[in-house]
């Protein structure tokens, strides 16, 4: 098991709940625009967002964000070892440094020092476009074991600045050596790790290479906090982490939903179907998380073959059969209904058995 840091409220490794963690994409400087996507992400369940931190006035700006906001935040620095501290002096829950960019040891242990003043943790980031010349010539390019050893390097650097506080990436966008990465760092230390595929891509591309990358590595028990990365609007990296998270049942208060890809045998419209009870089941895991409730799971199943036992397994389900459905709840049939009430009626179900309503 990872060892565990405090980043805000929030904790990572230890056993503790995965976390969900996004990066705003707005202009720092813009403090009524951060903040509006901040609230726009926690609202959609992130639990730790970061900020980029390019000069002094994004750093002054931060330490506005954060006594708007109540989700933790983590300053993004890149070079300048005095932004950093000043995001910290600021307010930051964590700060995420590539010590190889930062600059002498000097400079970085400036950047410890203040970290262990506020007591926050910090991320040590490899990626693939940062690895020092060195390394990569020692290594002819990028590979698994350069980024491991740069990761090594620098955790031992601030290891010998008396400060343990990590948290740990090593990011690509080749998934190949982002998994070999992960799984060597994971067997040469016990500190936690941000698990996640860098500049994975658009929507549609990002999500498959998100959800392989990721979902492989805790799989496996690798990983304490995640993060997708994806093109454009912040907020669909939230909401695929969540259903990365849940498909793997590592997030609680959740709704899992299942339906069959539909054959010949259907005797309904299942896709419409299923598209309006998981659309509707959408905003209870909202009221789910509030009240702490179990997560459940809902299955909509289109024919006699596989239907009636997929619907038997999950908590709630309908089983369809020409023109009809008959809803179940943990394998118990409660009654038929036409095609037509199908959604509206399962879905009214579940929120008065779940108190949901």
């Amino acid at each position: 098991m990872s060892k565990q840091v405090m980043c805000g409220g929030i904790p990572i490794g230890g056993g503790a709940p995965i976390s969900i963690q996004s990066m705003t994409n707005t202009d720092t400087r813009n403090i009524a625009e951060t903040v509006r996507q901040i609230e726009r992400l926690t609202e959609s369940g992130c639990d730790i967002v970061r900020c980029a931190i390019p000069d002094m006035e994004a750093a002054e700006a931060f330490g506005e964000i954060k006594k708007k906001v109540k989700v933790p935040l983590v300053a993004d620095i890149h070079f300048d070892y005095r932004i950093a501290i000043a995001s910290i002096k600021n307010g930051a829950d964590k700060v995420r440094i590539n010590p190889g960019n930062i600059g002498s040891n000097e400079r970085v242990k400036a950047v410890v020092d203040a970290a262990k003043e506020r007591r926050i943790p910090i991320r040590v980031g490899v990626n693939s476009g940062s690895l020092e010349k060195e390394i990569l010539k020692k290594y002819q390019g990028v590979t698994a074991g350069g980024l491991v050893e740069s990761g090594l390097r620098n955790i031992k650097m601030i290891e010998d600045m008396n400060f343990s506080d990590l948290v740990i990436s090593l990011k690509s966008s080749d998934v190949r050596l982002n998994y070999k990465a992960y799984n060597l760092i994971h067997k040469q230390t016990d500190y936690p790790l941000h698990v996640g595929i860098t500049e994975a891509g658009t929507i549609e591309s990002g999500k498959v290479k998100s959800a392989v990358g990721i979902g492989s590595l805790l799989l496996q028990g690798i990983g304490d906090t995640i993060r997708v990365s994806l093109t454009g609007d912040p907020v669909n990296e939230v909401y695929f982490a969540a259903e990365i998270l849940k498909a793997l049942d590592l997030r609680n208060n959740t709704i899992r939903f299942i339906s069959c890809p539909t054959c010949g045998r259907c005797g309904v419209d299942l896709s419409k179907i299923a598209s309006e009870v998981e659309n509707a089941l959408k905003p209870m895991e909202k009221k789910m998380k509030e009240r702490q409730l179990p997560s459940f799971t809902v299955a909509v199943m289109g024919c006699e073959v596989n239907g009636p036992g997929e619907a038997r397994e999950a908590d709630f389900g309908v089983a369809c059969g020409k023109g009809k459905g008959l809803i179940f709840k943990k394998g118990k049939p409660v009654r038929n209904v036409r095609e037509e009430d199908i959604s509206k009626e399962l879905i009214l179900y579940i929120e008065q058995e779940n108190i949901l309503v």
